[in-house]
């Protein structure tokens, strides 16, 4: 599902952050507590060219698959993409699944030549960026 196709310029973590919260506030209360998984897709210039919704998991966990993931940046020609996800529990902090997860899916877009620019996880009152804790040089 296609979330958005609104043309927006993502410059900072800060701002993919506080998108992919508005996002998830449109939810009702029971589906906030269920971990999303969001790609955006981005042009040379970092504009979006969309916002996809590829996973709904549970509380704790959700499946994400390369190629669920890049399908929509192939069909765009995208030239990069951010991924994203939210932390029910609030915290923010990065488990070792997801770290392993962004590295797996940072190796696909290098090998589709997508970058995968930031991974973002979103908590109740922060986020965490691999981008800006230096952890995207390490995948």
């Amino acid at each position: 599902m296609i979330i958005s196709e609104k043309k927006t310029s993502l410059c900072s973590s800060e701002q993919v952050a506080s998108l992919l919260k508005h996002i998830l506030s449109l939810e009702d209360a029971a589906s906030q507590e269920r971990e999303h998984f969001w790609a955006i897709g981005l042009n040379a210039k970092n504009v979006t060219k969309y916002i996809e919704l590829v996973s709904l998991g549970s509380l704790t966990a959700s499946l994400v698959h390369p190629r669920e993931l890049f399908r929509l940046a192939i069909e765009h020609s995208c030239a990069a993409m951010l991924i994203g996800h939210n932390h029910p529990s609030g915290d923010p902090k990065p488990s070792q699944e997801d770290i392993l997860l962004t590295r797996r899916l940072a190796q696909g877009g290098t090998l589709l030549g997508i970058k995968v620019l930031d991974h973002i996880i979103i908590g109740e009152d922060s986020h965490f960026s691999f981008r800006d804790s230096g952890m995207m040089t390490e995948v």
